[in-house]
């Protein structure tokens, strides 16, 4: 099925998205762009919940569609939006990472891996001591 994009950073282009389904190995649908703009003098959680709210997609299309997210680039805001997207979807997202294209001017950015989170996270489990006898 084709995926759809998330986009909470700056504009996607072509070669991005290109890479992007080529990563995923499967054709992107849609790219929704929503704009973050955060006032760093109020709390970021409830910020976060309206960023959330702004999705043009169903809770149904949240939990069933092939997402894949891009995520702003302030650590604090893409933290919190990862929780609640989770909330949202049963399943952290996959995340498409970009990189900066060597000695490019102006700089320009290139579609490099997707992080499947999910897949990341079960993995971390297996690592969790379920042994309390062992010492730390």
């Amino acid at each position: 099925a084709p995926m759809l994009i998330l986009n909470f950073s700056h504009p996607l282009t072509e070669n991005q998205l290109a890479r992007a389904a080529e990563l995923a190995a499967q054709p992107v649908d849609a790219v929704f762009t929503i704009p973050v703009q955060f006032d760093t003098t109020l709390p970021f959680a409830p910020q976060v919940e309206e960023l959330v709210n702004r999705i043009p997609l169903t809770p149904r299309q949240l939990q069933t569609e092939p997402i894949l997210v891009v995520l702003p680039a302030l650590n604090f805001i893409a933290a919190l939006l990862l929780a609640d997207l989770h909330g949202r979807m049963g399943y952290f997202p996959a995340v498409l990472r970009l990189r900066p294209v060597p000695g490019s001017t102006p700089p320009a950015f290139e579609a490099a891996e997707i992080l499947n989170l999910q897949q990341i996270r079960e993995n971390a489990r297996t690592t969790r001591r379920l042994d309390e006898n062992q010492s730390d």
